[in-house]
Formats: C-alpha cells, sequence, structure tokens
C-alpha cells in the first residue's frame, strides 16, 4: 500500500511548511501600506431637544 511509504509525501510536507513557516512571513512583512490608517477624531453627538408642542 503506497500510502503508509512516508518517504514520497513526507519530504513535500516538510518542505512546504518550511516555506509557509520561514519564506513567506519575510515576504509578506516587506510591503508596506502605503497609506497608514488615519485615527478618526473623538467627539460627542450634539443632543438637540424638540421644541414642538404636544396638544
Amino acid at each position: 500500500m503506497p500510502q503508509l511509504n512516508p518517504a514520497p509525501w513526507f519530504m513535500i510536507l516538510l518542505f512546504s511548511w518550511l516555506v509557509f513557516l520561514i519564506i513567506l512571513p519575510g515576504k509578506i512583512l516587506k510591503h508596506s501600506e502605503p497609506n497608514p490608517p488615519q485615527v478618526e477624531p473623538m467627539y460627542t453627538a450634539q443632543k438637540s431637544t424638540w421644541n414642538w408642542p404636544w396638544y
């Protein structure tokens, strides 16, 4: 049964995890955002009261 022989797929698994854990994070982290996020100014909402007469 070929699925019990670890020689063909174990090295593929090992090298793919090597790529995912060592090579790709460095390539991804080299990119920078062109426009860093701006913090919105904090403000309180103006509460307006109703001046309508209720009859």
